[in-house]
């Protein structure tokens, strides 16, 4: 019998936890990066950067939201606000929120749902 663990083989390649690739870091300035903020490369990439930051820039190079950034990297949400956050520092891409017009008329719009069931 191997010493390699059953549930590893050759064609996975190495395993590395998503946190690894943050340092353990569970903060930086991305945080506060809405799911639907839009991710867009800004500026030329340096040459040593990791192959997620790569990814990124190379998701980013049309506009892009935080949630789909981390479908396309398979990661969760969190460690992709902190790689976001780390690139923004450097000035590798731009972050827009979406408008804040638009949490006006969803207001509104639940104000008229809440006005229509209280009708019924």
């Amino acid at each position: 019998m191997s010493d390699s663990p059953q549930w590893f083989d050759e064609d996975a390649g190495p395993v590395v936890r998503p946190y690894a690739l943050i340092r353990g870091r569970t903060r930086s300035s991305g945080d506060m990066f809405d799911l639907v903020a839009t991710v867009r490369a800004i500026g030329d990439p340096p040459g040593e950067l990791g192959p997620e930051q790569q990814l990124i820039l190379r998701a980013a190079r049309n506009p892009i939201s935080v949630a789909d950034l981390a479908v396309e990297l398979d990661l969760p949400v969190g460690v992709v606000r902190v790689l976001l956050g780390d690139m923004r520092d450097h000035g590798l891409i731009s972050v827009s929120s979406p408008s804040s017009g638009g949490s006006r008329s969803n207001e509104r719009i639940l104000k008229e749902v809440i006005n229509g069931l209280r009708a019924l």
